[in-house]
């Protein structure tokens, strides 16, 4: 497979705690990786990193063979690296299609005030990400009013807007019920192969990682502990120890 991100030797302390100890990682096209390890172990720290909220210390990033280690977070975006957060981040007050359409303007850099976004195309276009991700009913719903799983996947179509080639995901299953977390999974994992994304996901259901993940990246103490295949990595004694148990 395709290298798509590689992470170089990044590293990164807050008060004197690395949270990221020379990591190197490789995420390959068309995979779906998990990321694993218990609290402050450095899981959304490498998300930051690769999306340019944080810059390292030392280290590279790449997105295939372009460093965007020092690039803001927009330039990364338009690049082909999107994110959605834990805490599903909506302009709470429009409705779930405005929120879409905010998210194409920002794809095209369309902000002038003479450019209106109501236009039949853009309407068209926010229509067709949400009927990928089964929200098409929801498309004039307020954002705010929507359930935690309906606006996880708002806030998914919101990052799948944004046209990326990388889809980073923090928590993707976290708040919502027992009930909604397989669905949502497989909502979220269709619509992904759909539109060939490749999608790298920070984890703590285990259940969720080993139905879903090709491959499994453990993070302990800001450095990969392990990875590889599920059935495998969820074998090993020290991820059993230090990282399982600690969840």
């Amino acid at each position: 497979m395709k290298p798509l991100l590689k992470a170089e030797g990044l590293e990164v302390s807050f008060g004197g705690v690395k949270a990221a100890d020379g990591v190197n990682l490789t995420i390959h096209e068309g995979e779906f990786v998990a990321i694993i390890g218990p609290n402050g172990s450095g899981k959304t720290t490498f998300l930051n990193l690769c999306t340019g909220y944080l810059r390292p210390s030392s280290g590279t990033v790449w997105l295939e063979d372009r460093k965007i280690t020092a690039m803001a977070p927009r330039l990364i975006a338009r690049k082909g690296i999107a994110r959605a957060f834990q805490i599903p981040q909506l302009f709470t007050d429009h409705t779930v299609i405005e929120n879409v359409m905010l998210a194409l303007a920002a794809h095209r850099n369309i902000w002038e005030a003479l450019t209106p976004l109501n236009r039949p195309a853009y309407v068209e276009e926010a229509m067709e990400l949400l009927e990928l991700l089964g929200l098409e009913e929801h498309a004039k719903t307020i954002a705010g009013t929507l359930p935690e799983g309906l606006r996880k996947l708002a806030d998914v179509t919101v990052a799948m807007a944004l046209r990326p080639r990388l889809l980073l995901l923090d928590e993707p299953t976290s708040g919502v019920s027992a009930l909604e977390r397989f669905p949502l999974m497989d909502t979220l994992m269709k619509a992904m192969r759909a539109q060939n994304i490749t999608a790298l996901f920070v984890e703590h259901d285990m259940e969720i990682v080993e139905k879903y993940a090709d491959r499994v990246v453990v993070w302990d103490s800001g450095q990969v502990m392990a990875e590889g295949r599920p059935d495998t990595v969820m074998k090993d004694p020290r991820v059993l120890k230090s990282v399982v148990g600690a969840l």
